[in-house]
């Protein structure tokens, strides 16, 4: 049973992995289903366990019994996690994945086992504040539960944490699934950034990749642009990386699949920012193929299904831009594409957007534009691939007009009057 939210990036290649395996029954909700004609599947009000482990027993009692359920993205992982017990499936405990997805819960547990994780406070978004002079400012201002830094801000001083506050209520107010009206404000960490996808083992973490970020990433937003691999690390350093996130999935109670964990690294050593047990997200898995030829989610399935696969590297260097978001406005078209695809090392330019698309940037964005893949000798190879290639792009947006109407009440003879709608940018 592979659950699949709505838009998630991942759903087709983890289908490709998952049927070539297996028979696959495709979960998701809602108008807009993801569930083909030509595939089993089921469209179950995933918000609701009680309903979801109703239809999967009818589906059982119809189809035989499922081997393995597999989430994908942060919800789909914490649902698919919830029904795994109920359903006699192996799969981390549900607390475990709920702490994964929840940075609150998270920070807390990693502190208490002396993960390093910077100085933090929850601040919760429906109540009074508390007092906000006195904060090891800079800060970084993010919410509980969003993923791909979607809300998370820099914030320097009061005024500004008191501005990026009200920003992120309004975002949470325009997501359904925004449940948690909490934010986590963090000391923003300097240093190097760099991602581990790894995958656990019997809660033994064993290292797939280690992604470096080769931008600075000071804010005022964290938008995700360029991940490269093999890291620059040396292998003392890489070893560090692998044990520190090893450390930070064990007090959240994972034993098994994939993690995803970004970390920053500086003089006083690795400082776990983010553990999710999930794959990299967007398109970038499609970055790792292993010495046996397997795709991530070939070996993610063959995982989840209790096949134990030897690991190889890869040869030679790989690397991914997701492209940043110029601005707020409607796409109407993309140039430079076919001399961004010529640039000698780059494999693949995608463009997601689509024209007309409105295009939103963080931190209220939810999604990329697209991705340029390349592969090289060495990282420097591949980043200059990846930069010169972007370098080609250019993106025409227009403004996003909206209908909005403007009343001015004047009181005149005893009556009120509403003036004319107009529009307004």
């Amino acid at each position: 049973m592979l659950i699949a939210p709505f838009g998630s990036y991942r759903t087709a290649p983890f289908l490709a992995a998952a049927s070539a395996r297996a028979d696959v029954v495709l979960v998701s909700e809602g108008a807009a289903n993801v569930v083909s004609s030509g595939l089993p599947g089921l469209r179950l009000p995933l918000h609701d366990l009680d309903a979801c482990e109703r239809a999967v027993r009818e589906e059982i009692d119809r189809g035989g019994r499922f081997q393995a359920i597999l989430g994908l993205d942060d919800w789909g992982t914490e649902v698919a996690g919830a029904l795994a017990p109920r359903l006699g499936l192996a799969g981390n405990p549900p607390q475990a994945l709920a702490a994964a997805r929840r940075k609150d819960r998270g920070r807390a547990l990693l502190q208490a086992a002396g993960v390093p994780v910077p100085w933090h406070r929850v601040l919760a978004l429906d109540g009074p504040l508390p007092d906000l002079a006195d904060l090891p400012y800079p800060l970084v201002l993010k919410p509980v539960a969003l993923s791909g830094s979607r809300g998370v801000m820099r914030v320097d001083d009061e005024a500004g944490l008191r501005a990026g506050l009200a920003r992120l209520q309004a975002i949470l107010g325009r997501d359904d699934r925004a449940v948690w009206n909490r934010a986590l404000i963090e000391r923003f960490v300097q240093g190097f950034e760099i991602a581990l996808e790894g995958l656990l083992l019997g809660g033994v973490l064993q290292t797939l990749a280690i992604f470096d970020k080769p931008e600075p990433l000071d804010g005022p937003f964290f938008e995700e642009t360029y991940y490269i691999t093999p890291s620059r690390l040396d292998a003392a350093m890489r070893e560090t990386v692998r044990e520190t996130v090893e450390r930070g999935a064990r007090a959240y109670g994972l034993r098994e699949g994939p993690i995803h964990a970004e970390c920053r690294l500086n003089a006083e050593g690795v400082w776990v920012i983010e553990i999710a047990a999930r794959t990299i997200g967007g398109l970038c898995g499609r970055l790792l193929r292993f010495g046996t030829g397997l795709s991530l989610e070939e070996l993610v399935v063959r995982h989840a299904l209790g096949e134990r696969v030897a690991i190889g590297a890869r040869a030679g260097a790989a690397g991914v831009l997701m492209i940043p978001i110029p601005g707020l406005g409607l796409l109407k078209r993309v140039e430079g594409l076919m001399a961004a695809d010529r640039v000698p090392g780059v494999v693949e330019v995608v463009i997601d957007a689509r024209e007309g698309q409105e295009l939103v940037p963080l931190p209220e964005g939810a999604s990329y534009l697209g991705f340029i893949f390349a592969e090289g000798p060495d990282p420097a190879a591949v980043y200059d691939a990846l930069k010169t290639a972007h370098g080609h792009l250019h993106f025409v947006l227009a403004p996003v007009w909206r209908p909005t109407l403007m009343p001015t009440v004047e009181a005149a003879a005893g009556a009120t009057r509403i003036a004319t709608a107009t529009l307004q940018a």
